[in-house]
């Protein structure tokens, strides 16, 4: 485990943004392995508030409020669609560059710990954007857009369109990645903040394991090539 100093992102008087390595669970879970949640409420010695959640193989930014009510404050933003959620994602090779929006009736199959698409009246509508921002020798990098936050809108919808996520088995990759990741990174939050009216943009750095190295390589060259 890294020093959770450095896991920090961003912190203030009403939020903590962390960097959560794969594999950790966000909040306490049957595993009974220690969470991120647990590991930074330790270290800055009171509890934190989940704002919102990652799943346990996914890396990425995860934001905390310091006290319920910050925690309350940021929920009823996303609600009123103020909070924009932007992700990574390493998938098969795709031609098509997008911008692409995917709406989906989700359902959710708490037994098997999944998420279907599905037309039945309960389906709850799944919406995100994506498009390819970069190209590696067998994968394609997607920036992925969230509208909506559903249980694993973004495995799903992507593996609905024939783009499932690397490592991904459960939503039909082909095989898993050694370390038992996916390659979906929570890259980057960005809302108004409440109390001071700020535009917080914030980022999580990419992970240093399987192939992000890579797609790191391949950002700085595009960001090279537009400056």
């Amino acid at each position: 485990m890294q020093d959770l100093s450095s896991l920090i992102l961003y912190k203030d008087h009403h939020f903590l943004a962390a960097f959560k390595p794969p594999l950790i669970p966000v909040q306490e879970d049957q595993s009974g392995d220690p969470s991120l949640q647990r590991l930074m409420s330790a270290y800055v010695k009171h509890d934190l508030y989940l704002c919102q959640r990652i799943d346990r193989p996914v890396s990425g930014l995860v934001l905390f409020g310091q006290t319920a009510q910050d925690q309350a404050v940021f929920q009823e933003l996303m609600e009123l669609r103020k909070v924009e959620k932007y992700y990574l994602a390493l998938v098969p090779l795709t031609q098509d560059k997008g911008p692409v929006i995917l709406k989906n009736g989700l359902i959710h199959d708490a037994k098997l710990h999944k998420a279907f698409v599905s037309s039945e009246p309960d389906a709850r509508i799944a919406i995100l954007e994506y498009s390819v921002l970069a190209q590696l020798q067998k994968y394609s990098v997607l920036l992925v857009k969230t509208q909506t936050g559903r249980f694993h809108q973004i495995r799903c919808q992507l593996a609905a369109a024939g783009l499932p996520i690397k490592g991904d088995v459960k939503y039909g990759a082909r095989r898993s990645n050694k370390d038992r990741s996916i390659g979906l990174h929570a890259w980057k939050l960005r809302f108004q903040h409440p109390n001071t009216n700020q535009l917080l943009n914030l980022e999580a750095p990419l992970s240093d394991h399987d192939i992000w190295p890579s797609v790191q390589s391949a950002l700085e060259h595009i960001s090279k090539s537009e400056s």
